[in-house]
Formats: structure tokens, sequence, C-alpha cells
């Protein structure tokens, strides 16, 4: 009957295990800024070893491996700041964000060039609409400038 016990609980402690994949995520199920940051690390790879077509493919792909709950990849060209993939919006795809502003009035478009241009990488916080409540929210903007692509990935406040 031991053996049975320490069975049981090895095959449940292994379960658990391998249901957890190490990552703080939230409890309410959206993602969290380490996520986010993460994301935009490996689509960094993902593009330096794939190229650009078909990354650029990969990130704007609305089922693809660059999905998870809240989380989305955005691309913008580094020069000109024209989006260059939009998975959750595909019609944002082709325009430039250097004159987007929030209902703030912030040129959030310009903040991410600016952080990825000068300093490589770097959170921009604006309001944007949150895909999954469909309300406009607080946003952080992990961005990360790999060759001529700037990468993002963000996180809304709830």
């Amino acid at each position: 009957m031991r053996k049975r016990v320490h069975i049981l609980r090895i095959v449940t402690a292994t379960f658990f295990l391998l249901l957890w994949n190490g990552s703080p995520a939230r409890a309410d199920g959206f993602g969290t800024r380490e996520e986010a940051q993460a994301m935009v690390e490996r689509a960094a790879v993902f593009l330096k070893s794939n190229g650009r077509a078909a990354a650029l493919a990969e990130f704007g792909n609305p089922k693809g491996q660059f999905i998870d709950r809240d989380l989305y990849l955005v691309t913008y060209d580094a020069a000109s700041g024209v989006r260059l993939s939009h998975p959750i919006n595909p019609k944002l795809v082709g325009k430039s964000t250097l004159d987007m502003k929030d209902l703030d009035g912030k040129a959030y478009g310009q903040e991410i060039l600016t952080t990825a241009n000068t300093v490589g990488s770097g959170w921009v916080d604006f309001k944007f609409s949150d895909p999954i409540t469909k309300k406009l929210g607080d946003k952080s903007l992990y961005v990360l400038k790999v060759g001529d692509i700037i990468i993002g990935c963000g996180v809304y406040k709830h």
C-alpha cells in the first residue's frame, strides 16, 4: 500500500511540474511583464534563425506560437515606424506609428521608435484597446530592436 501511495505522489508531482512552465503567470489569466519580455526575446531568436519574411508571417499569425492569452507581438520598421505585423488587428499593418497618440495625447509611436533606436530595448507606457476586455486600458509595451525591426509585446494593467 505504501508503494502505491508513493507512486501516486510521484505521478501527481510530475503532473503538476509538467503543467507549470516556471513563469509567474497571473492568477487572473493575463500575461505579466516578465512573460511579455520573454516572448519578445524568444521572437528575436526566431527572427534571427528563420529570417525576416518567415518571422513576420509567424508574428502576424493570430493562431501562431507568439499569442498567449492577452500577449501578442507587434513589429515595426525601425527607420519609418511602419507596423510590419499585428496578429490582432491586421488593418494596422502598413500604417506608420510616428503620428500615433493615445487618448491622453501621448505620442507613443514616436516613443517606441526613440526607445528602441536609442537604448535598444525598454518599456513604453500608453493607453490602448485591450483585445480581451475590449476596453481602453493602460498598456506597457516592451520593445527590442533586432536589426531593422522593432519587436514589441505589451501587458495591460488590470
